[in-house]
């Protein structure tokens, strides 16, 4: 058995069970076992892109079977969503290996994973090797800069789930920008997307005597800019339909609209990131965004955009039992379930709000509103959230060499915002002081919240 101490309990939700806690508790017992011994993972892709990882687990007999296969597949599900691959090497212990390779499979409990990130992401279903550590793979993880072309006559644009955004920028400076309500989430029909996406590039070319580049950002995974999942196309559940129309969109529109212009689209995260990076002359950059999910961006110290796919609204961060279920994966403890509109509408009831069945985007309002009034209720949901995400930055930094955090997103809005950022600080004062002197938590200013991400998105093409 592992047992956790978090010296702060979330108010509102004091089941929560920190995984950088319940991590360091498992660790600390292999200290102590004299059976304990090394196992390595690599998560692999076809195109020869290794994650490497080293742990050592418990003597696998007993109660210890059953720790060490949750400790292990808590990891490689963070890896997956964190980093990416359809290979999945285990070294050390085949007993493990047979475990996980159950689990994701088509199935097992993470078919969803088995489908979504082998074959959505890329192109083949899950397989889990068991190997010798002679055998495994070696790290292969190249980093390449990525943005920061500012010359010329650019359009960047992101693609949200209640709005697309669209900007004319010259040489760096935003002459234009326009934000449009729209509502892609469940729409069956692909041309939705496709028409507002082209509305938006033709808006903000009108403003640019010449279009010289396009850059943009949206919610998902984008290889080469072929959409391989993504949120805004959920409603397309024909998987010939996804293939043939949804997944090269990007590249038609280009080749019918904009044919020869030097073209980019990645994940809206990366941009929040390289924006930050780009405004605050800063490397070492997770960018989080709270809003519809949560999003995540990575510029390593080297102030490249890594080939990391960083989708932390599927990586665990609460490892209790029976914890929140997110509808769509089925799995628990997720961050999707805790930093982004989701979570404050899980947790409104407990606060005292009876909102029925009004949509997430709404009651976000209304406890916004409430926050606004000074309502002690919506006080405890961001100081919840921030407890929580303190935790969750600290399970981070396991995994990402963090300097600068920046959030930002709807859900972090309003006074709200501060108080889940001060909750956060809280817990790495008094649970991690040495990630409290390092890590930098801040919000954008409001030139990046205005004009930021869309230079960042802009600047992503090469010219030359």
């Amino acid at each position: 058995m592992i047992t956790t101490h978090a010296k702060i309990t979330p108010v509102l939700d004091p089941g929560f069970v920190p995984a950088v806690l319940w991590n360091r508790a498992f660790e600390e017992k292999t200290a102590s076992d004299p059976g304990a011994h090394d196992l390595h993972l690599a998560l692999a892709r076809k195109d020869g892109t290794v994650f490497r990882r080293s742990l050592r687990i418990l003597s696998h007999q007993g109660e210890n079977a059953a720790l060490n296969i949750k400790y292990v597949e808590r990891l490689v599900k963070f890896m997956l969503w964190g980093q990416g691959g359809s290979r999945i090497y285990i070294a050390g212990n085949d007993a493990i290996a047979d475990a996980i390779a159950a689990i994701y499979s088509e199935n097992g409990s993470r078919s969803f994973d088995w489908e979504i990130v082998g074959n959505g992401m890329f192109d083949e279903h899950i397989t889990v090797i068991a190997t010798t550590p002679d055998e495994i793979p070696a790290q292969n993880d190249a980093a390449a800069p990525l943005g920061r072309h500012f010359e010329g006559n650019r359009i960047g644009f992101d693609l949200g789930g209640s709005d697309r955004k669209c900007a004319a920028v010259i040489n760096g400076e935003v002459i234009f920008s326009e934000e449009i309500p729209w509502d892609p989430y469940f729409q069956k029909d692909p041309n939705y997307q496709y028409e507002g996406i082209v509305h938006s590039l033709k808006l903000a070319a009108k403003h640019l005597p010449s279009v010289d580049a396009i850059g943009g950002s949206s919610a998902g995974i984008y290889i080469n800019n072929d959409v391989r999942v993504a949120s805004l196309f959920r409603g397309i559940t024909d998987q010939e339909v996804f293939a043939e129309v949804v997944r090269p969109m990007f590249k038609n529109i280009m080749a019918k609209e904009f044919p020869g212009v030097p073209f980019d689209v990645i994940n809206d995260g990366e941009v929040t990131a390289l924006a930050g990076s780009i405004t605050m002359g800063t490397n070492a950059v997770l960018g989080i965004a709270m809003g519809t999910s949560e999003a995540a961006g990575w510029v390593d110290p080297q102030g490249n955009v890594t080939t990391q796919i960083n989708e932390l609204a599927f990586t665990p961060v609460d490892y209790r039992e029976n914890g929140p279920v997110d509808e769509w994966s089925g799995d628990q403890g997720c961050g999707v379930q805790f930093f982004c509109q989701q979570g404050v509408a899980r947790l409104a009831p407990a606060a005292g709000f009876d909102f029925g069945d009004m949509p997430f985007p709404e009651q976000l309002v209304e406890v916004q509103k409430a926050m606004a009034g000074n309502d002690p209720r919506a006080a405890k949901i961001y100081q919840t959230i921030g407890t929580c995400f303190g935790y969750a930055i600290a399970h981070y930094a396991d995994f990402y060499a963090i300097g600068t955090l920046i959030i930002m997103g709807r859900a972090t809005s309003g006074p709200g915002g501060q108080i889940m950022i001060d909750a956060a600080r809280e817990v790495l004062r008094v649970e991690f002081p040495a990630l409290a002197e390092k890590i930098n938590i801040t919000q954008p200013d409001e030139k990046m919240k205005r004009h930021g991400q869309a230079v960042a998105a802009a600047s992503l093409p090469a010219t030359t």
